[in-house]
């Protein structure tokens, strides 16, 4: 196929394009390179994506989802089959400081990828939800067929409002739409904006790490192998419309037009704690916390009901906590030369 692949510089994008490129695929990346974290390290994604071996192709190119002139420039040169759509303004906390951002990535860019897909004949669109839709949901483990109608953070509203506009235009032009909801993904190449990263660096430099909720927190951390594999699992088993579909009991995750919606998670919930604990031991380093209350647009827990996935797709997520985390901490240390 030729596929994509948006965010390609990005630590979900990168590890993407490069299993799609290695199968065979040949792969067109785009991401604008923001300064949201340091752009040395999505220049080093890109760096070894460009110096792998493929079976197929990998292309990169500077481009923003929210450019809607070079977005419709892009989709009618290249005439793409499908489309992987992970770029997007990330960070729950961040979208309390400026939320424009959001707005210009996560709504306007969507929109532009949508259109591309209808004018373009895209045969399957995969994009990326996240698990902050279950928002104020405390019923666990989160299901797809949950209400999800109370965001608490404008991140979480945004990749809510991305699923409602991936239904109007599945429901409205067939185009095949899956999402999926992302649960606290890590791993080599991670984000420096998210938890395992921060903690890595505080510790190592021998200073004290903010532990939030005074680490009541429960999260289901997943391995960026197992996301990789449930993104090419669901790219390649294209959303179609559910015949038993009623109005009168409306599925969320489903519907009469090709679209769908998935959990994508390890469906083993970790106490922040206890995944502290395992980051110590991997690094050898005590850490120094301070507990504080949880913050604004945070939820206490996630928890993956991935039932539906692996019945469609055979997704079987397999990578330990303890497994996870020492990769990150082998690939810290070797990139950052410690």
């Amino acid at each position: 196929m030729k596929v994509l692949v948006t965010g390609a510089a990005g630590f979900i994008g990168a590890a993407v394009s490069k299993t799609l490129a290695t199968r065979g695929d040949t792969v067109i990346g785009i991401d604008n390179l923001n300064d949201y974290y340091d752009v040395n390290l999505k220049l080093a994604r890109l760096k070894e994506l460009d110096e792998s071996s493929f079976t197929g192709e990998f292309d990169f190119i500077k481009l923003g989802v929210e450019d809607r002139e070079g977005m419709e420039a892009l989709f009618a040169s290249q005439q793409f089959d499908c489309v992987v759509h992970l770029a997007a303004q990330a960070g729950v906390r961040y979208s309390l400081e400026n939320p424009h951002a959001y707005v210009d990535s996560n709504l306007v860019g969507f929109m532009n990828i949508l259109e591309g897909c209808r004018h373009n004949a895209i045969k399957h669109l995969v994009y990326a939800s996240s698990s902050s839709v279950y928002g104020a949901n405390e019923t666990m483990p989160f299901s797809e067929s949950h209400n999800v109608d109370h965001p608490v953070s404008l991140y979480a509203a945004s990749k809510k409002a991305n699923e409602l506009m991936a239904h109007t235009y599945s429901h409205l032009y067939q185009l095949p739409t899956t999402g999926l909801r992302f649960f606290t993904v890590y791993g080599p190449w991670g984000r420096p904006d998210m938890a395992l990263f921060k903690f890595t660096k505080a510790m190592l430099a021998g200073e004290s790490i903010d532990v939030y909720n005074y680490g009541n927190h429960r999260r289901d951390f997943t391995y960026i192998d197992d996301i990789v594999e449930g993104i090419i699992r669901t790219l390649d088993n294209t959303a179609t419309g559910d015949p038993n579909w009623s109005g009168s009991a409306p599925n969320p995750a489903t519907s009469k037009a090709p679209f769908r919606v998935y959990n994508i998670g390890a469906q083993n919930p970790v106490n922040l704690l206890h995944f502290i604990e395992t980051l110590e031991k991997a690094l050898g380093v005590s850490a120094d916390k301070r507990l504080l209350p949880m913050q604004p647009g945070d939820v206490p827990d996630t928890y993956a009901d991935v039932s539906s996935l692996v019945a469609d797709t055979g997704y079987q997520p397999s990578v330990s906590v303890e497994q996870g985390v020492q990769a990150f901490v082998d690939w810290y240390r070797e990139f950052y030369n410690i």
